[in-house]
């Protein structure tokens, strides 16, 4: 299956002054102190054409860095990149015909003209014809429900609108691969989902390669069949999004309704916490290196008279957190 972006043993370090307080001025000014900072550290991976991939981790693991590297805007210190066939290190402007790019937190269009005039420019921009703006515009327009605002000033629509816009825009030429950081930040949960929908509809019918940041976790759920997790600038995890819960299954909950009402709480021992005490409900942490569910149970229901019991998995947020505090915690294993 051919590549959209395959990632050899790529590195960026920052080299920047800093000032010494032991030193004169004039040191200072004339041969100041350096310090390297390594934002992205050895990486290697690969997309495939048309797949959708979730790029994840905490501010500062180098995910930003990674995109910038990727669209030609930063050049890295050392590996190679090949991305549609172009090395953006020296293919920039080949590849920015290729690739269109949605940062959730920067608009790209023009604030106080018509969306219509936004998306023309764009079409412009990219050497499309005249003939090829009109219907290109026509067919995102319906794919993305564009009618009811699109003659609107930009600054004049929703949040929900202008990610839409924003996203239209960058599809206007057809892009085999499309970088998308934060794009549904803000929006309300219709919104989202709204989003969302569209840019499945977009890989399954035009074949569009995605490839998000997002702190949202319903944006990896619904997005992305495979996530890779950077912290530190080294990827941690490169996994099917379906297989990362179950991978750090590390706890199980259980909810306990009572047969009346709970009157006191006792101390649970070793591998049990509680995450909440209700009169009505209780919620327990199992935390299954220590102990398994069913020596679990076994102990609740020595312990309380329950009518009624819940087991489940840690959700997704609470396993990709818990990554990210490990991997925090003992960098050696970055």
């Amino acid at each position: 299956m051919p590549k959209s972006i395959e990632i050899s043993h790529l590195t960026k370090k920052f080299t920047f002054p800093v000032k010494n307080e032991q030193v004169g001025w004039v040191k200072n000014l004339f041969a100041p102190e350096k310090r390297e900072v390594v934002a992205v550290s050895d990486i290697s991976f690969s997309v495939a054409a048309g797949e959708r991939v979730a790029f994840i981790g905490p501010n500062g693991a180098g995910k930003s860095t990674t995109i910038k590297m990727l669209t030609g805007i930063l050049f890295p210190t050392s590996g190679t990149m090949n991305v549609l066939g172009f090395d953006p290190t020296k293919d920039r402007k080949k590849l920015a015909y290729q690739i269109g790019t949605v940062f959730g937190q920067r608009s790209q269009l023009l604030p106080n003209l018509p969306l219509t005039d936004s998306l023309e420019f764009f079409g412009v921009m990219y050497d499309l014809t005249n003939a090829q703006i009109k219907k290109r515009v026509a067919e995102l327009t319906k794919l993305f429900s564009l009618g009811e605002f699109i003659d609107q000033p930009v600054r004049k629509l929703s949040l929900g609108q202008r990610m839409r816009a924003e996203v239209a825009a960058s599809l206007i030429h057809k892009p085999k691969l499309i970088l998308l950081d934060e794009p549904t930040i803000g929006l309300d949960v219709v919104a989202k989902k709204a989003l969302r929908d569209l840019l499945l509809t977009i890989n399954k019918e035009e074949k569009t390669t995605i490839f998000l940041t997002s702190h949202d976790v319903g944006d990896i759920e619904s997005l992305c069949e495979r996530t890779i997790i950077i912290n530190r600038g080294t990827v941690i995890k490169d996994l099917p999004t379906a297989d990362l819960a179950k991978s750090f299954a590390f706890e199980k909950y259980i909810d306990l309704i009572p047969t009346d009402k709970f009157a006191s709480f006792v101390e649970l021992p070793a591998g049990l916490r509680y995450l909440s005490k209700e009169p009505n409900k209780l919620t327990i942490a199992v935390d299954v290196n220590k102990l398994s569910t069913k020596e679990a149970i076994k102990t609740m229901l020595d312990l309380y008279d329950i009518e009624d019991i819940d087991v489940y998995n840690a959700d997704m947020e609470t396993v990709i957190r818990y990554i990210y505090e490990r991997t925090a915690a003992r960098p050696d294993n970055n």
